[in-house]
């Protein structure tokens, strides 16, 4: 069985935790057989990859579920950090239209440096390395949002970035082990993020093997995310741990055994 890590480069979401750097902020870097993905690269993203010897030379695609701030910031950086300043031309950049277009968030000087930039679409297929993967249903946010679902020969692996719950979202998504945006403790009417209960519902319906929570709000971070995923893998009967900056998760691990080696 080939090698599946995650090592997250940061747990930080919503706005303020991301500002006062509460939590740190850069994003998802998965090895996944020996191919390098590299997901939300938001600020500070360059600099703790380089502080966990990951090197961006090795990236084969980048990849943005939406615009905003706490998981773009470092887009540009990241491109240009792949590509050796665009000296060599390599990698897969996948991003939805609007951050292209309509206040984009990748300088256009950069935009020739990847091998491709790809516009992702709703509920459709694409590939980077070998590896298939696909979008979910357009996720209801502040701007375009999907979710990724990823088909690795050994397992599946879903990440289910920001969005209000709403009932077609866990059909949209399948796998192994989901690795969920959990902003809120609590459900809030007023914001466009999923909370615990929607967590506990997505898991009741998806049925994966594991789960993993990051993307922390202050209602979550303050209620202790590693006391609160316990709590979830009692009631719903899976296995569900809470990601901590620079931890390393063997994703294989996680989804037959319902346990983490972490480095």
């Amino acid at each position: 069985m080939a090698d599946n890590f995650v090592t997250f480069l940061g747990t930080a979401g919503a706005r303020i935790v991301m500002a006062k750097q509460l939590l740190a902020s850069g994003g998802m870097w998965f090895n996944l057989g020996g191919v390098q993905i590299l997901i939300d690269p938001g600020p500070g993203c360059l600099v703790h990859a380089v502080k966990k010897k990951l090197d961006p030379t090795k990236l084969s695609a980048i990849m943005l579920s939406h615009k905003h701030l706490d998981h773009c910031g470092d887009i540009s950086v990241m491109i240009e950090a792949m590509t050796e300043g665009g000296f060599v031309k390599r990698g897969a950049v996948f991003v939805p239209e609007d951050a292209l277009e309509n206040d984009p968030v990748i300088l256009k000087y950069l935009r020739g440096f990847p091998r491709q930039i790809v516009v992702l679409k709703e509920t459709q297929s694409y590939r980077v390395d070998g590896i298939p993967f696909e979008t979910s249903v357009r996720h209801k946010h502040g701007v375009e949002t999907y979710g990724l679902i990823l088909k690795l020969p050994e397992i599946t692996l879903s990440y289910i970035p920001d969005t209000v719950y709403f009932p077609e979202l866990p059909s949209s998504y399948s796998g192994d082990v989901l690795i969920i945006n959990v902003v809120r403790f609590a459900s809030a009417d007023n914001l466009m993020h999923l909370s615990i209960p929607n967590v506990k519902e997505l898991l009741r319906q998806v049925k994966p093997r594991a789960a993993i929570l990051t993307h922390f709000g202050m209602t979550m971070w303050k209620a202790r995310p590693w006391e609160v995923a316990e709590q979830v893998t009692q009631e719903t009967g899976i296995k569900v741990v809470a990601a901590r900056d620079g931890q390393t998760i063997d994703l294989n691990q996680l989804a037959s055994r319902g346990q983490t080696q972490e480095t």
